[in-house]
């Protein structure tokens, strides 16, 4: 994937029709083709007009916004957010997918000992994700090796450099409306359906890995 200036709206790992019928073809092309490319050009444009911060990756943009003069963090936080947090949603969903997977995994251990089963996480991550005033996102994340389920607004990103996030989902309307109108709890349920729980256990593994190493 594309990391680094000049950035390039990269293909969906899957057709644009692949969710339906829980996430319909017409928002997946205007999301990614349209929502996403704004954010996209926004973001090239901005480095562009900034050439000492191309040397950065798109995640060590969302880490150093902060030491940036003030009139330069919003822009570089809005647009390199809504990079970072549109790929990492289109990137966690898949069409058919068969359910939490494995009970084995770290990811379905460590969420049933953090909630008490995955039906309560998903009761919970609803919650949050309905809590989002206005627009933003609702994120599991591994906060020092402990599951969380936190909320960002509009184009923020949880903080990335002691966290490792699992998944997210969008519930910005642009995300939802052409389908669901108003009714985000409907697309909540129908995005928990289209959930990759594969991708999203390997990165709990990952960190899951680096947390339980003897090298550590």
């Amino acid at each position: 994937m594309n990391h680094y200036y000049p950035f390039i709206n990269t293909p969906l790992p899957y057709s644009y029709d692949a969710l339906e019928p829980f996430i319909d073809e017409k928002t997946m092309h205007l999301h990614h083709d349209r929502h996403l490319q704004t954010y996209i050009d926004n973001l090239n444009r901005f480095l562009e007009e900034n050439p000492a911060l191309q040397m950065y990756s798109l995640e060590e943009m969302l880490i150093l916004w902060r030491r940036l003069p003030c009139h330069l963090q919003a822009p570089l936080r809005n647009n390199a957010g809504g990079v970072y947090n549109h790929r990492f949603y289109f990137n966690g969903m898949k069409s058919k997918d068969k359910g939490f997977g494995t009970t084995a995994s770290p990811l379905f251990e460590a969420m049933t000992c953090q909630f008490g089963s995955p039906e309560n996480f998903k009761k919970q991550f609803k919650a949050a994700a309905l809590s989002v005033f206005g627009s933003g996102y609702a994120w599991l994340v591994s906060d020092g090796g402990r599951l969380r389920i936190v909320t960002s607004s509009n184009q923020n990103t949880p903080v990335l450099h002691f966290r490792t996030l699992i998944l997210n989902i969008d519930v910005w309307e642009h995300a939802y409306y052409l389908k669901h109108y108003n009714m985000r709890a409907a697309y909540i349920d129908d995005w928990f359906r289209v959930v990759n729980w594969s991708k999203a256990g390997e990165r709990f593994s990952r960190r899951w890995r680096k947390e339980n190493s003897p090298l550590l």
